[in-house]
């Protein structure tokens, strides 16, 4: 294993798009474009009335028209498949561990994940775009005089990896993740922390060397992520 590439496809963040939308961003992984908004309820789910704490969940869901095939809608079909449910609770997860959940207050923010072209890394792209949703979210609480300090302690961001044609590759995009003889997201934090790593042989099984070649690449290209992602909210 001699050979590996750390090339990313370009990533975007903008807002213009949704100008009349607060907290709300598109993010683009390449030709993959996501759509991630964030909702403050001042409710939380029951197992957590009372206990002073907040909630962060996301949803998720790709659109009709964004792949070459039309995706059905789910809202159609009697209950969402079992990828987007898997999906979503990664979001999820992946971004309660960016929140001090006591700071944030009794209160619940939803993160709304819509992909409207997908081109591969859709989950990484929605969790990378979510945590963006996410501090806008927590800015307009504390402008507002609704808390007090910013319950955001980390940043969060994801990306994918895989080994295409014996080669260890860093942002799949479809084509590449299709073929893939393995195929892997990494969830990081800001210090390159782990949060979350989905890993798996499509073809044939992995070595511990290829393994720690992808988290390599992973762990730079989600830093080149954070930076992006800093630049957006002016941190």
């Amino acid at each position: 294993m001699n050979t590996f590439s750390e090339e990313m496809r370009d990533v975007a963040i903008s807002f213009d798009l949704l100008s009349n939308v607060q907290n709300s961003c598109v993010i683009k992984f390449g030709n993959t474009i996501v759509i991630c908004k964030a909702t403050i309820e001042e409710t939380v789910p029951p197992f957590l009335r009372k206990s002073g704490m907040g909630w962060v969940t996301a949803e998720y869901g790709m659109l009709p028209g964004s792949t070459n095939e039309r995706m059905r809608r789910e809202a159609k079909q009697i209950s969402q498949s079992g990828r987007t449910q898997e999906i979503q609770r990664l979001i999820g997860r992946s971004l309660r561990v960016a929140v001090d959940r006591v700071a944030l207050g009794e209160r619940q923010i939803i993160i709304d994940c819509d992909v409207i072209q997908a081109d591969g890394g859709t989950r990484c792209a929605s969790i990378c775009g979510g945590w963006v949703a996410l501090k806008l979210a927590t800015n307009t609480l504390m402008k507002s005089g609704q808390i007090k300090f910013d319950p955001i302690v980390r940043h969060v961001a994801a990306v994918s990896c895989g080994i295409v044609n014996g080669e260890p590759k860093l942002d799949l995009n479809y084509e590449e993740d299709s073929s893939a003889g393995t195929d892997a997201n990494f969830v990081m934090d800001d210090k390159s922390e782990l949060i979350e790593i989905q890993c798996s042989a499509e073809k044939q099984p992995f070595s511990k060397k290829e393994f720690e070649i992808m988290y390599s690449l992973a762990s730079k290209g989600i830093q080149k992520i954070i930076e992006i992602q800093k630049s957006a909210v002016n941190e």
